[in-house]
């Protein structure tokens, strides 16, 4: 089944409603609010085996990123969901370190190849998830596929700053989460296929 998501399945974090101070549709496009309010939007439903698909764009020195598998009893979207890293490697300073560029998971493993973007141009994203198989793709290639059970991948939490978060990568399901770091991002053409 393949669903499109809309303004109207999402809401902020931690809230009911659709957090208009800090994001904004515009033709289709979700748009995160410059500025020092920063609310994430989260997924109304909760996923387990998915492939969203969605195009983004940012600006010079943009960060943003999308977590699966997140649990929202916690305060933060990061302290439960793994990120697929949406960052200007150029212009922003994650750009220097690999496991923190564009395509990454986040802080734990680097993408290959690299993929730059051109601030404000949209290019296309995608995030499989099935079982504990995840797979990154950006520009229609696959940039990053691992194993969330991965033993390498669980010691190298265990040494991270995830250390201090038990909840981390650990969900079978969970929410999506679209993140506002403060800059500027766009969102559009998501959509969501599942088994189901």
């Amino acid at each position: 089944m393949i669903q499109t998501l809309d303004a109207d399945q999402w809401r902020a974090w931690h809230g009911a409603d659709f957090p208009h101070d800090c994001w904004h549709v515009e033709d289709d496009t979700l748009c995160a609010i410059a500025g020092p309010r920063r609310i994430d939007l989260i997924s109304r439903r909760r996923y387990r085996d998915f492939r969203l698909r969605f195009e983004f764009a940012l600006p010079e020195a943009g960060n943003s990123g999308v977590f699966c598998r997140v649990e929202e009893d916690v305060e933060l979207s990061w302290h439960s969901g793994p990120e697929l890293q949406l960052l200007d490697d150029a212009g922003h300073p994650d750009g220097r370190e690999p496991s923190t560029r564009n395509g990454a998971l986040y802080a734990l493993l680097r993408p290959e190849p690299e993929t730059p973007l051109v601030p404000d141009q949209f290019i296309e994203g995608a995030l499989n998830v099935c079982g504990a198989e995840v797979e990154h793709w950006l520009a229609g290639r696959c940039v990053l596929r691992y194993r969330l059970d991965d033993p390498a991948l669980r010691e190298r939490i265990a040494r991270s700053k995830f250390s201090t978060h038990p909840r981390f990568a650990q969900a079978a399901e969970g929410h999506i989460v679209l993140q506002h770091h403060g800059e500027a991002a766009r969102f559009r053409r998501l959509s969501i296929e599942t088994p189901d």
